[in-house]
C-alpha cells in the first residue's frame, strides 16, 4: 500500500508511537485521523500537522464513540485503509503484595484499554474496510497494532500489562485469517523500552535498568524508529499475520 494512497486512522495519536507515526505518514503524503480521548493533545497535534489531518475524539473501548469517530473521518477522507493501534496503558501491580492482593479492578481496566479497545477497533474498522475496492495487490486494508515485550518476558509487576498485550498477540494470526479473505493484513510490533510518554513515567532507576538490559543499540527506542516499520508494513504486502520484535535484542529481567 503506498503511503501517499493511505488514510489511516492512528488510536492513541496525540502522543508517543502514535503522533510519531501520524507525522511520518503526512510526510508521506497520506492522510491521517488522530483518535484519541477528549483530553489529549489531538487537536492540537492534528492542526500543526495541517489539513492531511484530522483529531477525532474517542475512547477506543466505547463502541458507539469509535464508530461515530470512524464515520467522521471517512466523511473527511474517504474510504479508510489503515488502523494503526497505538493507544494503551500501563500497569504495575504485583499479583500478592503487603497490602493484599492485586487489585482487580486494576487489572481489568488494563485488559479493557490494552486488549479489548485494540479488538473493538479492529472490528470496526474492518467492516468498513471490507467496503473498500482493492488495489492492484487485492488489498483493501492494513491493520498493525501494538504490543511489547512484556507479552513474551513480562516483569515483576506486570501481570495485568503482559496479559493485555499477550493478548493482542494472540489475536494478531486469527483476525490476519478471518480477514484473509477480504484482503485485509493484521500486523503486531512489540517493541522494547521506547522514549515515550508511558516511559517517561518510570524512575531513573528503573530506566538505567532497563536501558542496561539492551544489548543494541543500548538506549531507549525512538518513537520515529517505530513509525519507521509502520510505514515498511504499510508498504510490504507479505507482511501478514506476524508480530515483529522491535527491541535492540532485549530480554527483560524478571526486574
Amino acid at each position: 500500500m503506498k503511503i501517499s494512497e493511505t488514510t489511516a486512522v492512528i488510536t492513541g495519536g496525540a502522543s508517543g508511537l502514535g503522533r510519531a507515526t501520524a507525522e511520518r505518514i503526512v510526510a508521506g503524503g497520506g492522510r491521517v485521523a488522530l483518535l484519541d480521548l477528549p483530553t489529549s493533545k489531538g487537536a492540537e497535534v492534528a492542526e500543526g500537522l495541517g489539513k492531511q489531518a484530522l483529531f477525532v475524539p474517542a475512547d477506543v473501548t466505547n463502541a458507539e464513540q469509535v464508530e461515530a469517530a470512524l464515520a467522521q473521518v471517512q466523511e473527511r477522507f474517504g474510504p479508510i485503509t489503515a488502523l494503526l493501534n497505538c493507544a494503551g496503558v500501563a500497569s504495575a501491580m504485583r499479583t500478592v503484595s503487603k497490602g493484599g492482593p492485586h487489585a482487580l479492578d486494576v487489572f481489568a481496566f488494563t485488559i479493557q484499554v490494552n486488549l479489548v479497545g485494540t479488538f473493538n477497533s479492529i472490528r470496526l474498522a474492518a467492516a468498513r474496510m471490507v467496503q473498500n475496492q482493492p488495489n492492484g495487490e487485492g488489498e483493501r486494508g492494513i491493520i498493525v497494532n501494538t504490543a511489547s515485550v512484556a507479552a513474551f518476558d513480562g516483569q515483576i509487576g506486570q501481570a495485568a500489562y503482559s496479559a493485555s498485550k499477550g493478548g493482542v498477540v494472540g489475536m494478531t494470526l486469527p483476525i490476519a485469517r478471518d480477514l484473509a479473505q477480504y484482503g485485509i493484513r493484521v500486523v503486531t510490533i512489540a517493541p522494547g523500552v521506547f522514549d515515550t510518554p508511558m516511559g517517561a513515567m518510570l524512575p531513573d532507576k528503573a530506566r538505567e535498568s532497563l536501558i542496561q538490559q539492551v544489548p543494541f543499540p543500548q538506549r531507549f527506542g525512538r518513537p520515529a524508529e517505530y513509525a519507521a516499520l509502520v510505514v515498511h508494513i504499510l508498504e510490504n504486502v507479505m507482511l501478514n499475520g506476524e508480530t515483529i520484535r522491535l527491541d535492540g535484542a532485549i530480554r527483560m529481567a524478571p526486574r
